[in-house]
């Protein structure tokens, strides 16, 4: 499985890229519950990761926002299935709770990882979920289960390392051989991994051609 950087990409998929997320993308709302979503009336694509792996931040850093989805240092701060749009996209955004450890009480955590599951396992219009790891860890118990929930429903993901600068370049590149060997095995996975890091800018480009390209804007 090849890693995706700027370099192995088209300046076609770059460009849909940057036109995607130069819009001015907003929130639209929060579902607690699946009964709370919007109407499945355009495609979406998920953030899906442990809790604190950094999708909130990346989510900002993607569209230029600093505070367009909530972030902590604080695991389990997101606990809804949170909605953002922009007037010119056809598509939402969906900054999913995370998984795994969170500092939140049983049953909350119980609520959202259950509102997770049903999410990844029912959503028609749900294009590609973007399963943020962290690239200091790798792949967990809990992401494996998440990735044999995606197989089982027959949903597209693609692994993104996050924090990729947290770690000196041998160990991440040791970390992506060994993460894209793990992958070879999950038939749901999209044959490309990506690395990216929110401090040092890393990766961005691509992962918006990424999600250009799962929406076929590209």
């Amino acid at each position: 499985m090849p890693s995706m950087d700027a370099a192995t990409l088209t300046e076609a998929e770059l460009a849909a890229g940057e036109r995607l997320f130069a819009a001015a993308w907003d929130f639209v709302l929060g579902a607690p519950r699946l009964d709370a979503l919007p109407p499945a009336d355009r495609a979406e694509v998920a953030f899906a990761g442990r809790s604190n792996v950094g999708k909130s931040s990346l989510i900002n850093a993607l569209v230029n926002r600093r505070n367009l989805a909530r972030t902590s240092k604080t695991p389990g701060r997101t606990q809804e299935l949170n909605y953002f749009a922009a007037p010119a996209a056809t598509c939402y955004l969906v900054d999913m709770p995370g998984y795994g450890f969170a500092e939140a009480p049983k049953d909350k955590i119980a609520a959202w990882t259950e509102l997770v599951r049903a999410y990844l396992r029912g959503r028609a219009s749900l294009a590609r979920v973007f399963l943020l790891v962290d690239a200091r860890h790798g792949i967990k118990p809990s992401d494996r289960e998440i990735m044999a929930l995606l197989n089982e429903a027959a949903v597209s993901f693609q692994v993104v390392l996050t924090k990729a600068d947290k770690i000196s370049a041998h160990a991440l590149a040791a970390v992506q051989d060994k993460t894209a060997s793990e992958l070879q095995a999950e038939p749901a996975a999209y044959p490309l991994l990506l690395a990216t890091s929110v401090e040092k800018r890393v990766g961005l480009e691509a992962l918006r051609a990424a999600v250009a390209r799962s929406l076929g804007a590209v």
